[in-house]
């Protein structure tokens, strides 16, 4: 795997930022904007648009084979691919979505984003918590190479 296991735990914590969004603040809120004051327009986007922009730079930051893991992860996170199907998986992200400029977009607008990539973690034994040496064999059982599974400290 060429993307940090560090990497993907960030960008799970950061597309977790994404998913808890405020809904509307005023819950007695009129029938239109001007008559609550534009309560809700003003007080919910400011902390959104600073969550989805720090998203999309990380995705940016991003180069092809780490775009490819990432997707790799989500394919058999959501139930695409198994296990031990990481080449297949991999190798679809590659010629279909890693190279894409619109992959920000994509993730943005995938539901339950962050833990359909902890579950893809998961599968290939590499849970969000684990620091083990067993996790990398677990990896190795699945498919996904042990040269190449490292962290950003590492």
């Amino acid at each position: 795997m060429d993307i940090a296991i560090d990497k993907v735990r960030a960008l799970i914590v950061e597309a977790r930022r994404l998913d808890v969004k405020d809904g509307d603040n005023d819950p007695q809120s009129g029938s239109d904007a001007m008559d609550d004051r534009n309560v809700d327009t003003l007080s919910a986007s400011d902390p959104d648009e600073a969550s989805e922009h720090e998203f999309r730079g990380m995705i940016a930051g991003l180069n092809i084979d780490e775009r490819a893991d990432l997707l790799a992860l989500l394919y058999i996170g959501r139930g695409d691919f198994a296990a031990g199907e990481w080449e297949a998986a991999r190798a679809l992200a590659l010629e279909r979505d890693a190279a894409s400029l619109h992959l920000g977009n994509y993730l943005v607008d995938t539901p339950n984003l962050p833990d359909l990539l902890g579950e893809g973690l998961a599968a290939i034994g590499l849970g969000l918590d684990d620091e083990s040496e067993g996790s990398a064999e677990a990896a190795a059982e699945n498919g996904v190479e042990i040269h190449r599974l490292r962290r950003l400290d590492g």
